[in-house]
């Protein structure tokens, strides 16, 4: 049957890809020492060099870091504070209104207020 076939059907592409070693230590260790370099020269390049790097790092540099760690630990501080509140104000709610809540389903009658 194969030779009753007038055309070819055409291959896959190949792809050959030769990966290359890289080392994100030592290209972050070479930016640092460019970037310390142009900032002992002075100059207008030194001020773009430290104005670019304050934005790629964050306002306020490394401190920046910080500053979020502590207010994400503030804020998960204040939702389990107020998940806990809320779990004992329904349980006191539960543990004053269940008793009235149970005799009114099982017998089917308005509970009384007294």
């Amino acid at each position: 049957m194969g030779f009753l076939r007038l055309f070819k059907t055409p291959k896959n592409q190949q792809f050959s890809y030769k990966p290359r070693y890289w080392d994100p230590k030592k290209e972050e260790a070479e930016k640092l020492r460019k970037r310390v370099e142009q900032l002992q020269t002075g100059g207008v390049d030194a001020m773009k060099t430290r104005i670019s790097g304050g934005f790629r790092k964050g306002q306020g540099g490394e401190a920046a870091g910080a500053y979020r760690s502590a207010r994400v630990k503030r804020s998960n501080t204040t939702f389990l504070i107020t998940l806990i509140s809320l779990l004992v104000v329904a349980y006191i709610i539960y543990a004053l209104y269940f008793p009235d809540l149970s005799a009114w389903i099982t017998t089917g009658n308005t509970p009384t207020i007294e």
